[in-house]
């Protein structure tokens, strides 16, 4: 077990103090900001140090295998089961599987990025909704989602539906957890668990980026196979926080998602309060420059798989819930090989972002913060510009150095939401970067 670092205690919302992070992936992991308010032997002594109050938050099935099992201890100012009924309130634009107000259309979709928007907006209230799939209920399926805010929250937010999956495109998040704060800038990922209470805030201004909600099984590295013990994401490069607290008795709106709804209640204490903790259910942050590819090294082109982060498997074996997969800077160097990603038909469905750059099977419209949608069975691939120029290009060894794209992808077909479907940033003219295709000479 990790040994305690030290922490800090904030007094009142915002407080700045630089975050502290531990490393590694799945890790039982220990930290607490009082020396001594960490109990050693036992989870749930008869009094907890300070007259703290133990509380456990399981992530998983009591009885799930060991190697799954995620489940922390938490030792509090106050319990959770402190609070007054929840209201239902407005859930705005955000969506959960099944929506029944969304479509399914065959077509190949593409958005351009989302505005910043002129009034204040905090992080919740600039969530959107733009795909679904799967069912929240039965804890099966996922949603893509964008946000664009410009203000930090005061309230604090948890999801009872599903895990959060973060990618900042433009502006740095705070993400100020149970169990501490985690510093997200673009070209890092954060999760937050399940059930797990958060406080965004917006540290250097206006932000937006992609979120992926998973309601499936937790996501975790993927096995290498022949890739042997070393490549891709590494454990040791996942950071997650020590303890960090709030002691504060001013109200506090604390807002649930559950069952596809916004429940709302009002505290007369900070939620944050977590004094010390313990455990592998934890909140953690990846930068994706730590991403060690595997790539082609003589000719023939490798399935996207091999750039696969994270998985959420499914019962399936080797077809999974949801893939958070990405295409980094990388050297290209497979001779007698088209380079660009094939034209494509997949039974898994794809929704791509792009954080910095160019993604190169675009020459153009494809926009950092931007959105592209291929459902099970759509052609798709290489616009005919891109086609043209890679057919050509002589293959001497080259590096994409100005590129970081990535795909949500899924087994199941997205559901696409009205909102979405009418939204002003959807590319009416998608389809025609596909024109222009000269006749093979059979």
């Amino acid at each position: 077990m990790n040994k305690p670092l030290q922490s800090t205690v904030l007094t009142s919302p915002g407080a700045a103090t630089a975050p502290a992070y531990q490393s590694g992936f799945g890790n039982e992991f220990a930290s607490e900001a009082r020396a001594g308010a960490l109990p050693v032997a036992q989870n749930s002594p008869q009094r907890v140090a300070y007259g703290l109050y133990a509380e456990q938050l399981s992530g998983t099935a009591f009885t799930a295998p060991r190697e799954v099992n995620r489940r922390s201890w938490l030792y509090r100012l106050f319990p959770s089961a402190m609070h007054p009924p929840y209201r239902q309130i407005a859930s705005a634009l955000l969506g959960t599987a099944p929506d029944a107000h969304a479509q399914t259309p065959f077509n190949r979709l593409r958005w351009d990025p989302v505005s910043i928007p002129d009034l204040p907006t905090d992080f919740l209230e600039g969530l959107v909704t733009l795909a679904t799939t799967g069912d929240a209920a039965r804890q099966d399926g996922c949603a893509a989602h964008v946000y664009a805010a410009n203000t930090s929250m005061r309230r604090v937010f948890f999801n009872a539906d599903g895990e959060l999956l973060f990618v900042p495109q433009l502006g740095r998040l705070e993400l100020f957890t149970e169990l501490g704060r985690l510093d997200v800038v673009p070209g890092e990922i954060a999760l937050v668990p399940r059930g797990m209470r958060v406080r965004i805030a917006l540290p250097d201004g206006p932000s937006r980026g992609y979120v992926c909600e998973n309601y499936g099984m937790a996501l975790r590295l993927p096995e290498l196979g022949p890739i042997g013990s070393n490549g891709l994401a590494n454990p040791r490069d996942f950071l997650c926080p020590v303890a960090a607290f709030e002691d504060s008795t001013e109200p506090c709106e604390l807002i649930a998602k559950f069952g596809g709804r916004l429940w709302s209640t009002t505290l007369d204490h900070s939620p944050l309060d977590v004094v010390a903790w313990h455990g592998n259910y934890v909140p953690y942050k990846y930068d994706l420059a730590r991403f060690s590819p595997v790539n082609t090294v003589a000719f023939d082109h490798p399935d996207p798989s091999i750039f696969t982060v994270l998985t959420s498997p499914s019962e399936r074996p080797g077809t999974a819930n949801l893939d958070f997969v990405i295409f980094p800077p990388r050297w290209m160097v497979a001779e007698h090989t088209f380079r660009p990603p094939w034209f494509h038909r997949n039974v898994m469905s794809e929704f791509m972002g792009l954080v910095h750059g160019t993604y190169d099977a675009k020459a153009e419209g494809f926009l950092p913060g931007g959105v592209s949608l291929h459902n099970c069975m759509t052609a798709h691939g290489p616009d005919a510009a891109t086609f043209e120029r890679a057919s050509d290009t002589p293959l001497v060894p080259e590096f994409q150095s100005d590129t970081l794209a990535f795909m949500f992808e899924t087994r199941y077909v997205f559901q696409v939401s009205a909102h979405a479907l009418a939204s002003p940033a959807l590319q009416a003219d998608y389809d025609a970067c596909w024109q222009g295709f000269r006749r093979g000479a059979a």
